[in-house]
């Protein structure tokens, strides 16, 4: 069985910092695609942005929206992915959702929420 679990959501003012955390269960984690999400305010799920991506040879990708801004890690002796999100900005505020793909299936967290606002 595999299930992401996001932690780490917070009201945040513009300009801070915050790290997400992704608990996934599972024996095989060290070999998942892992890949944070986010779906803004009144936004659906066919509208989810992808936010950054750590493959198992440890390959990433960003989007130009948070590049140099965000940063995937993972701890594969935990079973846990990570989201460092450096000088957040009003239009960051989404819930962040992280999944984890193996043998071509995406397994995903419900979510954790991030407001930036002063």
């Amino acid at each position: 069985q595999v299930q992401p679990v996001e932690s780490g959501g917070d009201l945040v003012q513009p300009g801070g910092s915050l790290r997400l955390s992704c608990l996934v269960s599972g024996s095989n984690f060290r070999r998942y695609t892992v890949t944070w999400y986010r779906q803004p305010p009144g936004k659906g799920r066919a509208e989810r942005e992808l936010v950054a991506e750590l493959t198992s040879r440890g390959d990433t990708y960003y989007p130009n929206s948070v590049r140099g801004r965000f940063t995937i890690s993972r701890d594969n002796a935990k079973n846990m992915a990570y989201l460092q999100m450096n000088n957040l900005k009003p239009d960051d505020t989404a819930l962040y959702l992280c999944a984890a793909r193996w043998q071509g299936i995406d397994y995903w967290g419900q979510g954790t929420q991030v407001t930036v606002s002063s």
